[in-house]
């Protein structure tokens, strides 16, 4: 590891200097650029996933991302073509055979659930047949910052750049279809179009997001960020813009953090977004104890004059 060869760096009392020096290596600023396009795609995705509860759905997603490094690391192919064709695959898989009707959330859990098995089946096959890959599963699991490189950058702007726009243009049916499937049916939205075009959507932003913090922690950027902001508001506007914030200011700490102390990224990505997660429900807690704590049906013009 680069780092622990050249000693970890000490955090001095100039945060200016600190940043420069930390900005002074390309690994660095290439794992900010990278944080920045990956933090802002999961938080909007991801807030359409908690809301359409389709959580499940995501971590499958990113396990399948987990086989897809793993082959591409086999093949000697660019594991960034393996983390989005297999994610992307089993979006499409789920979609294909999840059955829509009264009945869809308990096949699509179970559809779901047979392509996560045979993703981590098939991650695990991979990685036994590459002798040569030593540290490998952890890095693929875990994440690490210290190998993304300018083209990797680039691919992830690309690729971020076409979900959003694509989420942009489907973001007020989309969200109608989430909050009242039946009646947007009823009213000619394409309901079943637009739940495949979001997996699709989805499978893409976990191939992005497992880049930066492992296949297994990608819930990190995916669900932490839009989990607290739908805690702190339920204004669509608002909640979407707070979750955009929280998973950025996770992931730039997380990586300050990683630079500083020889552990994993994805150790403090996951910790400072789950500790704003708790916050959040503390604070919502106190809310509602101090609006049931208030006298209700009176105010105190009417005692005033009452009295």
């Amino acid at each position: 590891m680069f780092l622990a060869d050249a000693g970890v760096p000490t955090v001095s009392w100039n945060l200016l200097a600190d940043l420069q020096e930390m900005w002074a290596y390309p690994f660095m600023v290439n794992a900010f650029r990278a944080g920045a396009i990956v933090s802002v795609v999961c938080a909007v995705v991801g807030w359409f996933m908690v809301l359409r509860r389709q959580t499940f759905a995501g971590h499958t997603l990113s396990v399948a991302a987990f086989p897809g490094a793993s082959l591409a690391i086999l093949l000697g192919v660019s594991t960034s073509l393996g983390y989005f064709g297999f994610c992307v695959a089993a979006a499409l898989l789920i979609a294909a055979l999840g059955r829509k009707g009264r009945d869809a959330g308990a096949e699509e859990s179970a559809v779901t659930g047979t392509v996560q098995a045979f993703a981590l089946a098939s991650g695990y096959l991979f990685i036994s047949l590459y002798k040569g890959l030593l540290e490998g599963p952890t890095a693929l699991l875990f994440g690490s910052f210290l190998g993304i490189t300018t083209g990797q950058v680039t691919l992830l702007a690309i690729v971020g750049a076409v979900l959003l726009a694509v989420l942009a243009l489907i973001g007020r049916p989309l969200l109608f279809a989430t909050v009242d499937p039946e009646v947007a049916a009823g009213r000619g939205v394409p309901v079943r179009l637009l739940s495949t075009v979001f997996l699709v959507l989805l499978g893409a932003a976990t191939a992005e997001a497992s880049q930066i913090t492992g296949t297994l922690l990608v819930f990190a950027l995916m669900v932490i960020p839009a989990a607290t902001a739908q805690q702190l508001t339920a204004r669509p506007g608002r909640s979407l813009a707070l979750a955009v914030l929280i998973g950025f200011a996770s992931c730039w700490l997380g990586l300050i953090a990683a630079y500083y102390q020889p552990y994993p990224l994805g150790f403090f990505v996951t910790t400072i977004a789950f500790t704003g997660y708790v916050l959040a429900h503390l604070g919502r807690a106190v809310h509602d104890a101090l609006g049931r704590s208030r006298p209700r049906g009176r105010t105190p013009l009417s005692i005033g004059g009452a009295a």
